[in-house]
């Protein structure tokens, strides 16, 4: 009798911490990641590279406020920052830089495309996220389709072909482009999801382009970036995701 009342009191006692447990909060905080990529999704930019017909037209359709590609706003003035292209070249690799001018003689580097060719007609190419918007090892890359049949990628590949570099920098920018104010991120998803319902492309923390360390190119960035942290709440078996927000200096 007296055994079988120390059992139950055992039972209870473990139940009620079980449940005492269950109650406590536990909070798990996830690797903060920069608003600003939420503005400029590599997928779709992506997308836009492989249907243009060369860096020019790429740069224009970029920024073009009816394809809706880029809605970044790095120096949250109200207005989607104009995205210029500027281009580095060894060899057969190429690295091809957006940058965002923020002031004279100041911008920010946001994303490099890499492309090198890997043989006769066969190239490797993917979309490097800048680390200090996107995280460390954050790439785009072909999913399981052959490049070469791209019309950039015979562009930047004839002959005598000079690297493109951007005319336009700081307030100083071309006549079809008018400053224009960023969507909410839902809108903006709305926006983009022609191209990154393709699968074209998918994400991948590996380089593809081991060539891209020929070329003379060092990220830059000289702005303020807005981080953000997810922490997320566990209480009661439900889940609740609370974003915090901090600010790193570059």
């Amino acid at each position: 009798m007296q055994k079988s009342f120390v059992k139950s009191l055992i039972v209870l006692l473990l139940l009620g911490n079980y449940f005492m447990a269950s109650a406590q909060e536990n909070v798990t905080i996830t690797e903060p990641a920069s608003e600003a990529a939420e503005g400029l999704d590599l997928q779709a930019v992506s997308e836009l590279f492989k249907d243009s017909e060369n860096i020019e037209e790429f740069e224009k359709m970029l920024n073009n406020p009816e394809v809706g590609i880029n809605n970044l706003d790095l120096d949250e003035n109200g207005e989607v920052d104009f995205i210029r292209v500027v281009e580095e070249v060894a060899d057969d690799t190429h690295v091809i830089i957006l940058q965002v001018p923020l002031a004279e003689n100041e911008f920010q580097d946001v994303a490099t495309i890499e492309v090198e060719k890997a043989g006769e007609d066969e190239y490797n190419m993917q979309v490097h996220g800048n680390e200090v918007i996107y995280g460390v090892d954050y790439y785009i890359a072909p999913a399981s389709v052959h490049i070469r049949t791209w019309p950039i990628m015979t562009w930047i590949y004839r002959p005598a072909y000079r690297p493109y570099r951007s005319v336009y920098h700081f307030r100083a920018y071309p006549r079809w482009w008018k400053p224009y104010h960023p969507v909410a991120i839902p809108v903006y998803r709305t926006r983009t999801v022609s191209f990154t319902k393709r699968n074209t492309f998918i994400y991948t923390k590996t380089t593809r382009v081991k060539s891209v360390t020929r070329v003379h190119y060092k990220p830059h960035s000289s702005t303020l970036v807005r981080k953000k942290t997810t922490v997320t709440r566990t209480r009661g078996g439900k889940k609740t995701t609370v974003r915090k927000k901090t600010v790193k200096r570059k």
